[in-house]
């Protein structure tokens, strides 16, 4: 009990805050165009033709809210409607953080290379791991929780390498939003920071949450041990 008042309440209450905000903030820049005007998906071949990746890397637009996304397999930008469409200061942020991306592939940023090589365990963790940790400790098998706790264990350190990568593709997005003139002046400038690290707090986020969890079940399946 002490542990859920002490550490996961506060935990559950910083993801909560940190979706608000990102939500908040890309609100309120959604509504600001860019004075350059042009759109997420304008902004984003305007930075990939200026890293010499026009030609290697496609664009798409999908369905969903904030769904913007790269596909290191596939080479392709895929951009939710909202953000492809519109010429807003939100859009060209989350575009141009996309880019970040594909920049990072295009020069196998070792994070990035390290993020993708863990995704496929993180992913059984992610859907598995926890339910051979219940079921070990509903059976009395610490093997098979021990077994859950490693898979999931996967999904902690993918959230901690996912740290660098996105910070790093934010990073490349601020400097070349305002050398590029997809946003002119300080003030846009100051908008498009504002929406990339509101989206970083979710990484954040994600990443305290997972560690978190990963305790919380460590302390179950060694204290049922003791």
């Amino acid at each position: 009990m002490m542990y859920l008042i002490l550490v996961f309440l506060p935990t559950l209450l910083f993801s909560l805050y940190a979706q608000f905000k990102v939500k908040s903030v890309y609100g309120k820049y959604s509504k600001e165009p860019a004075s350059s005007g042009m759109t997420g998906a304008q902004a984003a071949m305007t930075m990939l033709r200026a890293n010499g990746l026009d030609r290697k890397v496609a664009i798409e637009r999908v369905d969903g809210f904030l769904t913007d996304h790269y596909d290191p397999r596939k080479k392709v930008l895929r951009l939710s409607s909202e953000v492809y469409d519109n010429s807003s200061l939100a859009a060209v942020g989350v575009a141009c953080h996309e880019v970040g991306h594909a920049i990072q592939d295009a020069k196998s940023y070792a994070p990035l290379v390290l993020r993708n090589a863990v995704v496929p365990t993180a992913t059984i963790g992610s859907s598995l791991g926890y339910i051979l940790i219940i079921a070990g400790l509903f059976l009395h098998m610490t093997g098979l929780s021990l077994v859950g706790l490693i898979l999931f264990a996967a999904v902690v350190v993918f959230q901690i390498i996912n740290l660098p990568v996105e910070f790093n593709a934010s990073a490349r997005a601020r400097e070349m939003v305002s050398n590029l003139g997809i946003v002119n002046g300080a003030a846009e400038a100051s908008a498009v920071r504002s929406v990339l690290s509101a989206a970083a707090m979710t990484y954040v986020a994600a990443a305290v949450a997972a560690l978190v969890n990963l305790l919380y079940y460590a302390m179950m399946i060694f204290g049922r041990r003791e």
